[in-house]
């Protein structure tokens, strides 16, 4: 009988230039887009997305990190504004309904008014967030209401994915 058994893959940083810095948005409506994930070559079965983020040390107010996974709506569109380019979003989708509708919610972390807290995300899976299967193309979308920006360095999402062996 084969033997079957869960395997991950390198943790990867993906490349977050334009997180660092990252302007509040009460809405959440504008944030930081990653690059395009493409599981078309790996074909993971899924993929655990961790973080840190680090605020700033002067205007805080409490509010909320959120960090959402956007999937492909097909072989070549993705929802609103997004592109699949790390980049900082203004209007990816019209409005915080829109924001809801169109992802989804992997993490949601409560920050307070300590100066320059650093707030570690736990891994999630993407795949549970889409019904227990991986989307094919995928983007880390994050907003923040922290009254102010994140630093401009020392904020980091790391990607792992997960596979099956057969001994």
């Amino acid at each position: 009988m084969a033997d079957v058994k869960l395997a991950y893959a390198a943790s990867s940083n993906l490349t977050v230039t334009n997180l660092h810095g990252l302007a509040a948005s009460t809405t959440h409506v504008t944030g930081w887009e990653s690059d395009a994930i493409d599981n078309t070559t790996n074909k993971y079965l899924d993929y655990l997305i961790s973080g840190k983020f680090t605020v700033e040390s002067t205007g805080l107010s409490a509010g909320d990190i959120r960090v959402r996974i956007v999937a492909m709506l097909d072989d070549s569109t993705w929802p609103g504004g997004f592109d699949g380019t790390e980049s900082a979003e203004t209007t990816p989708l019209d409005d915080e309904g829109g924001t809801n509708s169109g992802t989804r919610l992997g993490a949601l972390i409560p920050t307070d008014t300590t100066a320059s807290q650093v707030y570690y995300m736990a891994p999630f899976s993407v795949a549970a967030l889409f019904g227990g299967v991986c989307p094919a193309k995928f983007v880390v979308f994050i907003t923040q209401s922290t009254g102010t920006t994140l630093e401009t360095t020392d904020n980091q999402v790391t990607i792992k994915g997960i596979y099956q062996t057969v001994a």
